[in-house]
């Protein structure tokens, strides 16, 4: 296609727009939870293997977290094993447990290596058991009482875990060797158990010990909205503190706020919250002005 003299004065505008962008991050780890529609539409996945690709090669550190709900659902239904949710959580048997680490730690991870690949990058995946990367601890969920003078109910939801601690030289290690780090959601315990963990959970995580430049998650929504629909950025603790607190932020949207809020609480410079069902979102977010979802500052 012939360039016109304005579609071109277009591109190069575009380009010049990310070079102080390029030059500021230059260097600097950026963890990205990676999921939603981004994850499962051929285009939006081969857009997001093309963004972490190109970041690498100006001298970022992405680093991918990545979840796969959808697709262990999937496996558990042909294998005719129902999900059960409680408070949001997969309730996670020895079996599931099986079902889990095969689509994350192997299907879903190896899909997302090859795709890095497939754009000229270098990929490692890796799951938190790998070099003790991701210890973990059983979750506790407690149902509140019929009646108030009865204590809490604990429930029992299996293999499903709270991240302990994150031990980052591997994910470093491979940071210097020019590999991109594809990381999927999985620890181990003390007692050896292997636990699945909410990919926001351990991207957040991961961020804070890495020291993260920024903590990207996607979504499959806009971002944080105001109370007419309105799109918001460039908030600070304290502003999303108050949209917490007046019921503007709420539902879905809520945990993986609070999950950004507590990577910039503990040192990460940014959070962001972007719509992952739009093309290429991850380098429209890092390398233009206006971005495409919610920045979150301290």
């Amino acid at each position: 296609m012939t360039l016109t003299p304005q579609s071109a004065a277009d591109r190069a505008r575009i380009l010049t727009e990310a070079l102080p962008y390029i030059q500021r991050f230059q260097g600097k780890t950026i963890v990205i939870k990676y999921g939603g529609n981004a994850m499962v539409d051929e285009n939006l996945k081969r857009g997001f293997a093309r963004d972490v690709v190109l970041m690498k090669l100006v001298g970022m550190n992405p680093v991918v977290v990545h979840g796969g709900g959808p697709q262990i659902g999937k496996l558990l239904e042909r294998i005719g094993k129902k999900s059960e949710f409680i408070q949001g959580m997969r309730v996670t048997d020895r079996e599931t447990m099986d079902v889990v680490e095969m689509v994350l730690g192997g299907l879903v991870n190896k899909e997302i290596v090859n795709l890095i690949s497939q754009q000229g990058g270098k990929a490692v995946g890796l799951s938190g058991k790998d070099g003790g990367l991701i210890r973990a601890k059983k979750m506790v969920l407690q149902k509140a009482p019929d009646k108030k003078d009865l204590p809490s109910e604990i429930i029992d939801i299996g293999h499903v875990g709270e991240v302990s601690s994150i031990d980052p030289r591997l994910v470093a290690l491979l940071d210097t060797g020019d590999f991109i780090p594809v990381i999927a959601p999985i620890g181990v315990g003390e007692d050896g158990q292997t636990y699945n963990i909410n990919a926001d959970v351990v991207a957040g995580k991961l961020a804070i010990t890495l020291k993260a430049e920024k903590l990207m998650l996607l979504t499959n929504t806009t971002g944080v909205l105001d109370k007419e629909g309105k799109l918001l950025t460039g908030l600070s603790i304290t502003q999303v503190k108050d949209l917490v607190a007046d019921g503007t932020i709420h539902g879905g949207m809520l945990p993986k706020v609070n999950y950004a809020l507590d990577a910039v609480s503990s040192g990460v410079k940014t959070a962001h919250i972007i719509d992952g069902r739009v093309e290429h979102a991850v380098l429209l977010e890092v390398f233009t002005n206006e971005g495409v979802g919610t920045l979150i500052k301290s």
